[in-house]
């Protein structure tokens, strides 16, 4: 049976950056308020102002300051503040690195930086520990591995983002992008094609002496 070999290409560069993962933060606080204004993808003035204050609530547990440093790096994304959201993800990490969302959005921060490689290390590393949108994750990653040349994992990355969340538009867009074909390998070389191969050989050398 003739074997067969996925072949995937991308049209076009991916138009759409990568996405960022908002974190909850349960209670009655500017810490809940901050992780509500992230969510909700809000990037005006009294968001970050919400998220500031958030920061240095002496009261928020480990895992909570982890979280608010998250969101707000998520809204600093939003504003293009790159390297404010870069030193926030890291700060987040250094306080609790055990939440996934801090790994993909530094994930997302080296993307945009055109860091490919270490955009996947990150990633990974957050879909080991888990997160609450992991179809954002998947979308990430996709974005990275077209930033290598790698089209066959980036197309596999949005449609599993796509699984996870088959209402959201951006990897639906992605993907048709891409062209999906078969190519059939080579078939195998039979008895009769190595014996015909080895009579050619014979009379060259008999021709050649």
């Amino acid at each position: 049976m003739k074997l067969r070999s996925l072949i995937i290409a991308a049209l076009a560069a991916s138009a759409s950056g990568p996405a960022t993962a908002a974190v909850t933060v349960m209670g009655d606080s500017t810490a809940y308020d901050c992780s509500q204004a992230a969510f909700h993808e809000r990037t005006d003035d009294a968001a970050l102002a919400l998220c500031n204050e958030a920061v240095t609530d002496a009261f928020l547990d480990r895992r909570d300051l982890a979280g608010t440093f998250i969101n707000r790096g998520v809204i600093e994304m939003g504003r293009s503040d790159f390297a404010d959201a870069r030193a926030d993800f890291n700060h987040a990490i250094s306080v609790d690195g055990s939440i996934g969302e801090a790994w993909v959005n530094r994930g997302a921060v080296n993307i945009i930086d055109k860091r490919y490689q270490d955009g996947i290390t990150d990633i990974n590393k957050g879909l080991d520990l888990g997160t609450q949108e992991p179809a954002k994750a998947y979308y990430n990653r996709a974005v990275a591995y077209e930033g290598i040349d790698d089209e066959k994992s980036a197309y596999l990355d949005y449609q599993q983002a796509l699984t996870l969340d088959p209402n959201w538009d951006l990897p639906k867009r992605e993907l048709l992008r891409f062209t999906v074909t078969r190519r059939e390998a080579p078939a195998a070389p039979t008895a009769q094609s190595g014996m015909i191969t080895l009579v050619s050989r014979a009379i060259e050398q008999i021709l050649g002496d």
